[in-house]
């Protein structure tokens, strides 16, 4: 996506547009500007933080010069191709410092912005790897200089790790010193602010935008994110009930045991109504899912199957090979890929315009990730080529970076059927909507002790429940039921695998 450059302001003066972002994106909004009109930039340096559908990204700039001009303020939605920064040169003349070397290098195949990773001759300590934390100090005294706000230090962008969904080990390089697993960067100083204050843990500049439009102190609130990070829900919360919100951390009682902060109390009777607007993820998850209901005539079928031996065979795998776990959640995929192998007709998609069935070659398979900007689903392409354990891998780190916010708008497009496991919010079913233009869908409910019959004798086995949504124009109930059977087959009896591997 080339850097596009409106008529000049003035002699000199280069005017950025905001680029082409892809993957169908037309528009982004303004998190926050990192410099102020006066500044002086250099070629390649982030400039903007800015949210899309896809994810939160730096813009960095193609000129070097002086910012004259900032077209938008925090919290606004700019189109692609509108006015973003105007450049003037650093030292009057008329052509801005560094802007010669940027046209020579746009001549030898430059000039790309790629969102977050320069313009394509940038080093490569320039890029940013998501979340990045900021300590939020306390409220300084009347008087006293106010601190400067210390951002994370910028790091150089790698595969994440961290836990998937539900279980599974992370993979990737080791995390780098001082960072924690889920890339938050611990508070320097045991925890203290540059003022000497107790730190607040802050994760997105969202959030702190959020708290200062609502006036609320972060350094009231008690962080509910991995290791005290105050998350969006935080903020949302304490706006509800604005007084007598609990204070950050855990009460301690005698014997060294920590006991949570008491319960909020009741609304108050002239509580105000929360508003939040419908932009970003939100907005997107809002129109897809809309699409989905409006288009696609989806059913829904279940079944209950007993998972015990499927628990069993993933212990015994792990005990084997500890150092390479594999989870629940791997292992259903793979009975998905055998199942989608012997019915391909879910593994399609409808195209309306062509008036066609679409039957995919490979299985791009879609997971179903929860994630503090909103539900993601991530895909896993050709996820038939790969072995269980690279299943197992591949979800896990894949989970994790997509809650990180690193996974690149590629990456959470173009999936061809879904794996939805809700039982991790503790719930035994769902009639879940398709992932448009997916035509089908499996949902994993929680796995729960349960009466079952086994050999005529009654016993407690463990029990989950199946569910299967599917677009009824790619096919019928015969090959939708058929496919739910397979799958709850293979989960009672993980032997039958060995078959279609």
């Amino acid at each position: 996506m080339s850097a596009r450059t409106a008529p000049q302001a003035a002699t000199g003066t280069q005017v950025f547009l905001l680029p082409d972002l892809g993957e169908g994106l037309s528009e982004a909004e303004i998190v926050e500007w990192r410099v102020a009109v006066g500044d002086v930039v250099t070629v390649d340096q982030s400039v903007v933080e800015v949210e899309t559908a896809k994810a939160v990204v730096d813009v960095p700039c193609p000129y070097a010069g002086r910012v004259v001009a900032l077209h938008g303020a925090a919290g606004e939605t700019r189109p692609v191709g509108q006015p973003l920064i105007t450049i003037a040169p650093a030292d009057g003349g008329d052509e801005p410092a560094g802007h010669a070397t940027y046209r020579e290098e746009e001549r030898a195949g430059s000039g790309n912005v790629l969102i977050g990773y320069g313009t394509g001759h940038g080093g490569t300590a320039r890029r940013r790897r998501r979340p990045r934390l900021t300590l939020a100090p306390e409220p300084v005294a009347e008087g006293a200089a106010a601190p400067v706000a210390q951002r994370a230090p910028e790091s150089v962008a790698g595969p994440s790790s961290g836990p998937g969904v539900p279980a599974g080990a992370g993979v990737g390089a080791p995390a780098a010193a001082g960072v924690t697993a889920d890339g938050a960067v611990p508070p320097a100083g045991g925890g203290t602010s540059p003022t000497g204050g107790t730190a607040v843990l802050v994760i997105s500049p969202i959030v702190r935008r959020l708290a200062r439009e609502h006036g609320v102190d972060l350094a009231g609130l008690r962080g509910t994110g991995p290791g005290g990070v105050i998350r969006r829900s935080d903020v949302e919360a304490a706006v509800v009930t604005p007084s007598d919100r609990p204070t950050a951390g855990s009460q301690r009682v005698s014997g060294g045991v920590d006991q949570p902060a008491p319960a909020p109390p009741v609304a108050p009777a002239d509580a105000q109504d929360v508003v939040i607007p419908l932009t970003g993820i939100r907005r997107v998850i809002a129109d897809k899912l809309s699409r989905s209901r409006r288009e696609i005539p989806e059913v829904t079928i279940w079944v209950d199957a007993d998972a015990t031996a499927l628990l069993a065979t993933r212990a015994a795998i792990n005990a084997a090979t500890p150092d390479a776990p594999v989870s629940v959640l791997a292992l259903l995929a793979r009975i998905c890929l055998s199942g989608l192998r012997r019915f391909p007709q879910l593994n399609a998609h409808v195209d309306t315009e062509g008036q066609r069935i679409v039957q995919s070659a490979g299985v791009h398979l879609g997971i179903a990730a929860q994630t503090d900007r909103g539900l993601l689903v991530p895909v896993l392409r050709d996820a038939q080529r790969l072995t269980t354990r690279e299943l197992a891998a591949a979800l896990a780190e894949t989970t994790a970076a997509a809650r990180a916010g690193t996974l690149p708008p590629a990456r959470l497009t173009g999936g061809t059927f879904t794996l939805n496991n809700y039982g991790v919010f503790g719930v035994d079913g769902s009639t879940p909507i398709i992932n448009h233009p997916e035509a089908a869908l499996l949902g994993v409910g929680r796995i729960v002790d349960k009466p079952w019959v086994v050999d005529g004798q009654l016993a407690v086995r463990k029990v989950t429940q199946l569910s299967l949504t599917f677009d009824h124009r790619v096919c019928d109930g015969g090959v939708a039921g058929g496919f739910l059977r397979h799958v709850a087959d293979c989960v009672e009896q993980p032997a039958l695998l060995v078959a279609n591997v």
